[in-house]
């Protein structure tokens, strides 16, 4: 069963930074494209970056370009998402999630399997 776990969401001042985590099992990472997406409260689920471990591709979303980092540890199938310079619009509950494509799209609807998500919370 595939099962995707977050954490290390907070509450951090504006210029701060944040590491998420994403635990997967039930797969491999090399089989699936693993994303990151984010909701702010009366927003839609937007993608903010996504990785191909077995393509050694990644995607990110404009706004969080030379800011958040993407990246792996498959020994323990483990996506992280490294935040920094962290802005107050940054605030959301982050998601990460699974596509057994590995389209390395930030397209939610392509993604079968997501987490609980983790609160992150920036203030000014």
């Amino acid at each position: 069963e595939v099962h995707l776990v977050e954490s290390g969401g907070g509450l951090v001042q504006a210029g701060g930074s944040l590491r998420l985590s994403c635990v997967a099992s039930g797969f491999t990472l090399d089989d699936y494209g693993i994303g990151w997406f984010r909701q702010a409260p009366g927003k839609g689920r937007e993608g903010v970056s996504c990785i191909s471990t077995s393509a050694g591709s990644t995607t990110y979303e404009d706004s969080v370009k030379g800011r958040f980092t993407i990246s792996s540890d498959n020994a323990k199938n483990t996506v992280y998402l490294q935040m920094n310079n962290l802005k107050p619009e940054d605030t959301a509950v982050y998601y990460c999630a699974a596509d057994s494509s590995a389209l390395l799209t930030l397209w939610h609807r392509a993604y079968e399997y997501w987490g609980q998500g983790t609160q992150v919370t920036i203030s000014s």
